[in-house]
């Protein structure tokens, strides 16, 4: 097993790790704003056990990796990923990217997919784009994401205490609330830069990956909660799956946006079919 660091060109350090045998095959784990690799852990866990190779990173600004104040943006996201790529001699890996993170696979394949993406998983993800405007009226309104950014600014301890609520549909009747699942949200969102966090809103919010997902030529899994409150389905994976040359759609009635953490059980058993499949 291996965690380490490297240095990417403008000498920002990104955090990984790397763990299971080297030439097994490679599943790499894109995470979410605003948290870390760490929220893989059910995944990395269960997907080393049944002997993948499994690598996740910090995005730059999250986490381990450098608290930049430039450089948040998709575009250099993937570059960092490409950088972490080459450094580890992966040429050929499934990457799976949740909320944001699948935003970084769809831009990471686009830009560098021919060499080094097999196979991709959308896992409740914000693309094709969140926002609301006029050729995407059905999306969110501009003003739940200058709401997030005043949180994130200005009240981002209570704020992010407060989100994970809806995050996990912790406010939905009958729903079991984890204090420790909670706490462990928190905890990774603090770890991260305030100014990277402030900045990466855009980039899920307001980033439009439809040409990304047109350009993704490899098996692609959609997987999506129908009652995510965070990325709503009808806005994000029923649109995704359209775009996509060879997309495969899988909703859950009642799952909500951290579902790879609150039903680890159904979503990693998808996974590992579509991996062998």
């Amino acid at each position: 097993m291996n965690t380490g660091m490297i240095i990417v060109k403008d000498g920002a350090r990104i955090f990984y790790k790397d763990w299971g045998p080297k030439d097994a095959p490679v599943i790499w784990f894109h995470h979410g704003w605003p948290l870390t690799s760490d929220d893989w852990d059910s995944q990395m866990m269960f997907f080393l056990q049944h002997g993948y190779r499994v690598i996740a990173h910090d995005r730059r600004g999250h986490g381990r990796s450098t608290q930049t104040d430039t450089g948040n943006d998709m575009d250099t996201y993937s570059s960092d990923v490409a950088a972490l790529a080459t450094e580890l001699k992966v040429t050929k890996a499934i990457h799976v990217g949740h909320s944001t993170g699948g935003g970084e696979v769809a831009r990471f394949t686009r830009q560098y997919g021919k060499k080094h993406v097999i196979k991709a998983v959308l896992l409740s993800a914000v693309p094709p784009i969140m926002v609301q405007s006029a050729t995407n009226p059905d999306g969110v309104p501009l003003k739940v994401f200058d709401d997030i950014r005043q949180g994130t600014a200005f009240n981002r301890p209570q704020f992010y205490m407060d989100l994970t609520i809806p995050f996990y549909g912790y406010n939905r009747p009958g729903a079991k609330v984890s204090e420790a699942i909670r706490q462990n949200w928190w905890r990774q969102g603090m770890m991260g830069g305030v100014k990277a966090a402030y900045d990466c809103i855009f980039q899920f919010a307001q980033v439009d990956f439809s040409d990304d997902l047109r350009a993704m030529d490899m098996p692609v899994l959609v997987m999506h909660g129908e009652d995510d409150q965070i990325v709503p389905f009808g806005n994000s994976a029923a649109k995704s799956v359209k775009l996509l040359k060879k997309g495969q759609l899988i909703s859950y009635p009642g799952f909500p946006h951290g579902m790879p953490t609150t039903h680890a059980d159904v979503i990693n058993a998808d996974l590992l079919k579509f991996f062998k499949a």
